[in-house]
């Protein structure tokens, strides 16, 4: 099927936000924690957080416009500056998919969603206990989207919890190993699974490659 320019507007609102959020491939799967000045946790399931750069070691997300809908996550590190980002495993993707639910501002996801609040001393929002592999972000820096009113949240890893079992071969993260699972359009999950690994590229040691 070949959709136009012209095509792709006239498409119903839901079958475009399907088609649009799946056509870039699969997309990691992250709850990010929040927790308001009042202390009311927030959590909410992103496929949007990307690599930035490494030192210093920065991450994106995109959070959709501000309107009549409450975006509670941004309100909340607008207010404190922190977050979490929490890889969702296979054994709680139901739970992290309901938190894409419009719940009540008074109302937190961690209770409506069986999921677990966990703290560190040295960090004010709350991690998901039940992810394996969870970042403590501070917030370095917001980009408005001016073609589409959505906004580029940019921030800085302040503390980094991997489990052993996703620590590879030459010091690889081997998200197979924990159960890493992909997102693709709004409700749909993949699992994940190493097929290869390769040597980091080097012009002067490219292999003879098949056409």
């Amino acid at each position: 099927m070949h959709y136009s320019k012209n095509d792709i507007e006239q498409m119903g609102r839901i079958q475009k936000i399907k088609y649009i959020n799946s056509v870039s491939g699969i997309k990691p799967a992250n709850l990010i924690g929040t927790i308001s000045n009042s202390g009311q946790p927030n959590l909410a399931i992103f496929s949007s957080v990307f690599h930035l750069g490494s030192d210093p070691a920065l991450l994106g997300f995109v959070s959709r416009p501000i309107g009549e809908i409450a975006r509670h996550t941004y309100a909340n590190i607008l207010e404190n500056k922190q977050y979490t980002i929490n890889h969702v495993d296979r054994s709680f993707i139901e739970n992290a998919h309901y938190t894409s639910a419009k719940i009540e501002r008074e109302q937190s996801e961690f209770e409506v969603c069986g999921l677990t609040e966990e703290y560190i001393p040295t960090f004010k929002a709350p991690f998901v206990k039940e992810s394996a592999l969870k970042m403590g972000m501070d917030l370095k820096e917001t980009i408005d989207i001016n073609l589409n009113g959505t906004i580029l949240v940019i921030g800085e890893i302040q503390d980094l919890i991997i489990p052993d079992a996703a620590i590879g071969e030459d010091e690889d993260i081997d998200l197979a190993n924990i159960n890493g699972i992909g997102i693709s359009g709004l409700n749909t999950y993949y699992s994940l699974k190493k097929i290869e690994r390769f040597p980091y590229a080097r012009s002067n040691e490219i292999p003879e490659l098949k056409k």
